[in-house]
């Protein structure tokens, strides 16, 4: 029934056919010796120059990691934190660390509840109670601990000139600052930084001298330098002075976790990817392993049958998002049930093609989606077959808005991804329950799905995304865009995408998805949305001996550049 439902709308409609043409639409950038994608083109160069010196790709990333803390401020960090996955040319083996923010140790499940029980949004997501205890410069020395070539401070030093020296503000960046100037310049040290000229100018050079002495403090003596020196007392400091809950106490206790990768099968593809307490590779192999019990190539790319398809696996990794996952050391995550073949196959015969479930019948709960532009995530590779995917992010545009006073530090607003209250949505409209409330030292539950794809041992794609909710759904799309429709990197991230949480009950499409489509898909049943550009992804390709780059157009100053 679900083939001759597809052979019935593709031939009726004419709509089956693939929205991919054959002949590249655009084309990705493409080097001998190895490849640095980032959202920021200064940062792109950074990893650049660091993979020429003879630099391997751990070595690149760190460099970058830092520079784009300087030059991406609303993403970039080291007042945040994200996950790295790796794989290793020397051992053929993949690894991924966990440098997530934890809850500090004064943090309770009700510190965002008001009294009348509802959720104060604006303590969770703005200000000194919304920051959790950073984890990017634990996460990058746990890499060049491990796997580092060069020294540390050679490393770090790119971001200390990028921060002492200044550079020119893009027009990309001067808009984000401009559009956020009522809830950011009521923050002291924010203003006095970013907005020193109101309306921020495109091309106007940004120095930032207090962060250039934080990176050179981190430079010369290393984690200890952040986490138990001179910057961790002014942490202190400041967060008992403004009532905040990070101690020294907090900073000192804090690690990363090197964790197991997540592994999956899809075709002859082998799936890479980070476990929890992000709930993206969870995700993403569930859904792709609902998915290889169709035909998709035949549905045709972004036919409404294909599109409808993959609103109903969304809606039920997504429902399952909100009741299972969380911090695997506070909550006994199902890992090996949701990601396994056995559970896809029940849901795959839930399934009808052409016709749409309403999430009430998935699973009950209410939210209102907000996205955000935000998290920022990095793909590297080098001559010698090393491959990194590593996403980071201080929450929303620019975290908190608070910066440490005398270091530059701009904190992250992740105490929000916590569930504040069981069932009430979180500032992206994600739903979750008790496996992700607040309880100290807990990291929150997070979307970031950095990936790499291996074929026959060897790695393919690295790929990964910002964008809040909508980052699991684009690197599920990016990946059927090549693995199944055999599409360059630069079509595949381009392309038109698709998004759906469960919650509320809306399919959002991306401006460009073809309008006759759109009109079929809402007679099955789907209530649509068409919404501007969303996330961006930053991917590599490598084959035929060279390796591919592609920073998304749909933010203008990502890079790739190849070496």
């Amino acid at each position: 029934m679900r083939l001759l439902a597809t052979l019935i709308l593709a031939s009726s409609l004419n709509l089956g056919a693939s929205f991919y043409n054959s002949k590249a639409i655009v084309h990705p950038e493409v080097g001998k010796n190895g490849m640095v994608v980032s959202q920021h083109y200064l940062g792109t160069n950074v990893g650049h120059a660091i993979l020429a010196e003879g630099g391997n790709a751990y070595d690149a990333s760190i460099a970058v990691a830092f520079a784009l803390a300087v030059v991406l401020p609303r993403a970039g960090n080291i007042g945040g934190g994200g996950f790295m996955v790796m794989f290793d040319a020397d051992s053929k083996e993949s690894y991924s660390i966990d440098y997530r923010e934890t809850a500090p140790e004064a943090a309770t499940k009700d510190m965002f509840l008001a009294l009348d029980g509802s959720v104060d949004r604006n303590r969770a997501t703005q200000g000194i109670l919304s920051i959790g205890v950073p984890g990017t410069v634990y996460g990058m020395w746990e890499v060049h601990k491990k796997f580092g070539s060069m020294p540390w401070s050679k490393l770090l030093a790119p971001a200390i000139k990028l921060a002492e020296e200044g550079f020119l503000v893009s027009p990309f960046m001067a808009d984000a600052l401009n559009k956020r100037y009522k809830k950011l310049g009521k923050y002291k040290n924010f203003k006095n930084i970013f907005y020193s000229n109101y309306p921020v100018q495109m091309h106007q050079k940004l120095m930032q001298p207090d962060l250039a002495n934080t990176l050179k403090i981190i430079s010369a003596a290393g984690v200890k330098g952040f986490y138990e020196g001179e910057l961790a007392l002014k942490i202190d400091a400041f967060m008992r002075e403004n009532g905040g809950l990070i101690t020294k106490k907090d900073l000192k206790n804090y690690r990363p976790i090197w964790r197991d990768t997540l592994h999956g099968n899809f075709k002859d593809y082998e799936i890479i990817t980070m476990g929890p307490p992000s709930s993206g590779g969870v995700h993403i192999i569930q859904m792709l392993n609902i998915l290889e019990n169709f035909d998709l190539d035949m549905m045709g790319h972004n036919s409404p049958t294909y599109t409808a398809l993959l609103t109903e696996s969304m809606k039920y990794a997504y429902a399952d998002r909100s009741k299972y996952l969380g911090d695997p050391q506070f909550y006994d995550v199902p890992v090996e049930l949701l990601t396994s073949k056995e559970y896809a196959k029940k849901i795959y015969n839930k399934i009808n093609l052409n016709s749409i479930t309403p999430s009430e019948k998935i699973f009950p709960g209410s939210a209102l989606e907000k996205e955000s532009l935000d998290t920022t995530h990095f793909s590297i590779a080098d001559k010698n077959g090393n491959i990194v995917s590593n996403t980071y992010t201080l929450n929303s545009g620019f975290g908190s808005g608070v910066v440490v006073d005398g270091t530059g530090i701009l904190m992250n607003n992740e105490m929000d991804d916590f569930v504040s209250a069981p069932g009430l949505p979180n500032q992206y409209g994600l739903i979750g329950e008790e496996a992700n409330k607040i309880e100290p030292y807990k990291r929150p539950l997070s979307s970031m799905t950095p990936t790499i794809v291996l074929q026959d041992g060897k790695p393919i794609y690295a790929t990964g995304s910002p964008g809040g909710s909508r980052i699991i759904t684009t690197v599920l799309q990016f990946l059927l865009n090549t693995l199944v429709f055999k599409m360059e990197i630069s079509d595949a991230t381009v392309a038109p995408r698709i998004h759906h949480q469960w919650k509320p009950d809306v399919l959002m499409l991306e401006t460009g998805f073809d309008i006759q489509h759109a009109r079929k898909i809402e007679s099955f049943g789907q209530k649509i949305f068409m919404t501007g550009p969303g996330t961006a992804l930053e991917s590599i390709e490598i084959k035929n001996n060279l390796f591919y780059g592609f920073g998304d157009t749909r933010r203008p100053d990502s890079s790739a550049k190849g070496l």
